[in-house]
């Protein structure tokens, strides 16, 4: 190892695209941004699809992007191994998911919980079909789909879509007698992930007492949650549409969503695994299955695959003193994904959380605590006591997913002052910056074909820009992803490539 220091910097979905009245990023004044591109080396990394293990033509998104970054490998992502489960059949043959069904012989209910959504982001309708399509092979009787709408990664009112997606499903596999969705619920409230746990504790009461707007057709009910108060999907507010579909302790509930950040909430209040922040009215632990890694007790169906030597693991090795930082909202992302789904820090590792605003829409707060992490980040900068710091600024993503074009190019330009203010830290500090993304968001705010927002991830490549004085002269490779980022951090700093990271250095 040298002592070339190294700063990496992640600005979450800050793409690439092209020219046209929803990119908020063009139409943004990005002076640093623009100058860097053009006076120091950059390229674009892909970012999507196959180059970081989902299956092509998948939207890119900040848990992937960060796990390839931080593996410096692509790695087959959990909707790729599910969907091929259900192809070749080992999915209908999961131990997790026949006890599951075992457990409810006498006379408890299946209950299917999951964010009904095609994106492939957290989680798939096609798992659904296929649970359903389980349960019909074991002739369960007693099925209740918990459906968790999203309006984040779809459109932003696309509900009854995925209602009606649902409800032919199960007549087509003729279990109108068996199945039916009980409750209805946005992901505001189900998914949190930032210790709101009174939108936790809502989701909560409405599986466990029924507390929610009674309705008693899904559909309409969908129309009445538009009609009194919800924007999008995603703020749909607890409706019971079956009491009968409440959780007891006699039942078994499969969370179908694989992404592992924002259901752990909601599942540490199921199973009573660790303090919570609130009270519960009833206490019900029925028997939970989770398709990923989100819980201690729970037993997994897809559990994550143990990768080697990743980015963290090797400067750990080398003896590199490293430091990870970001707000609230994204400190998992350069923690636990980041360092490949390994929860507790590395020896040398130290790690640093910002607090996020607490508003309900991050349109409200463009700026976030963008500032906050720049002042803490310049302080380690010019203490030079670090070796290797990542960063996350994640005002392009979560602004952008409001659908809001004017305050996502606000947060677009509040980042551009930051990452001036960083950049010229480390310059005299002797850091070397690589500004690079996880996914594009912002650069696509607005559908094209009706003009409507659009608050979702999309395929397109992401910068990667080399601040550096050192490297002011060398060119950076094309046609590379995001596993090639930590092949070139270790380059820069002399440490050898451990065999199993397959990128390669963007320096040529």
């Amino acid at each position: 190892m040298n002592n070339e220091k190294v700063y990496l910097m992640i600005i979450d979905g800050f793409g690439e695209g092209k020219k046209y009245e929803g990119n908020a990023i063009d139409k943004a004044n990005t002076p640093n941004i623009d100058r860097f591109k053009k006076d120091y080396p950059s390229t674009t990394l892909k970012a999507a699809g196959n180059e970081v293990g989902l299956p092509e033509g998948t939207i890119g998104n900040s848990e992937v992007g960060h796990y390839t970054i931080g593996a410096g490998r692509i790695v087959y992502q959990s909707l790729e191994m599910i969907n091929r489960s259900i192809k070749d059949g080992s999915f209908y043959n999961k131990a997790p998911l026949l006890d599951s069904i075992k457990k409810i012989e006498q006379n408890g209910s299946l209950h299917l919980l999951g964010l009904i959504s095609d994106e492939g982001v957290h989680a798939h309708t096609d798992h659904l079909f296929a649970l359903l399509e389980l349960a019909k092979k074991h002739s369960v009787s007693n099925i209740f789909i918990h459906a968790i709408t999203d309006g984040r990664d779809v459109a932003e009112r696309s509900a009854k879509k995925y209602i009606s997606m649902i409800q032919d499903k199960i007549t087509k596999l003729g279990l109108e007698d068996h199945a039916s969705i009980a409750t209805i619920v946005g992901r505001y409230y189900a998914m949190d992930r930032d210790q709101n746990w009174d939108r936790t504790e809502q989701a909560y009461n409405l599986y466990t007492l029924g507390t929610g707007t009674a309705e008693t057709d899904a559909l309409t009910a969908i129309d009445n949650a538009y009609a009194t108060g919800a924007e999008t999907d995603y703020y749909i507010k607890p409706i019971i549409l079956n009491k009968d579909g409440l959780f007891h302790d006699e039942d078994s509930v499969i969370f179908f969503n694989f992404r592992t950040d924002r259901p752990r909430q909601l599942t540490q209040a199921l199973t009573g695994e660790e303090k919570i922040g609130f009270q519960p009215q009833k206490e019900v632990h029925p028997y939970l299955v989770c398709f990923g890694d989100y819980s201690e007790t729970a037993p997994i169906v897809f559990p994550p695959d143990e990768i080697k030597n990743n980015l963290a693991q090797t400067l750990e090795n080398a003896g590199a003193k490293q430091l990870h930082i970001a707000e609230t909202e994204k400190y998992a992302h350069v923690t636990y994904f980041f360092n490949s789904q390994i929860e507790a820090p590395f020896p040398h590792e130290d790690r640093i959380m910002i607090p996020s605003p607490k508003v309900e829409s991050f349109d409200q707060t463009p700026a976030m605590s963008a500032k906050e992490i720049t002042d803490r980040a310049i302080e380690e900068i010019e203490k030079g006591s670090n070796n290797f710091i990542v960063q996350n600024f994640a005002n392009p993503d979560l602004v952008g997913h409001s659908g809001k074009l004017e305050a996502t190019i606000q947060a677009c330009e509040v980042i551009d002052e930051c990452v001036g203010r960083i950049a010229e830290a480390c310059l005299k500090n002797g850091y070397q910056l690589i500004i690079t993304a996880d996914h594009g968001n912002a650069e696509y705010m607005i559908y094209e074909e009706n003009g409507e927002p659009c608050p979702s991830h999309t395929e397109n490549p992401v910068p990667c820009i080399l601040v550096s004085n050192t490297y002011k002269d060398v060119t950076l490779k094309t046609d590379q992803g995001l596993k090639d980022i930590a092949p070139t951090v270790l380059n820069i700093m002399d440490i050898d490539q451990p065999q199993e990271m397959t990128g390669t250095s963007l320096i040529t």
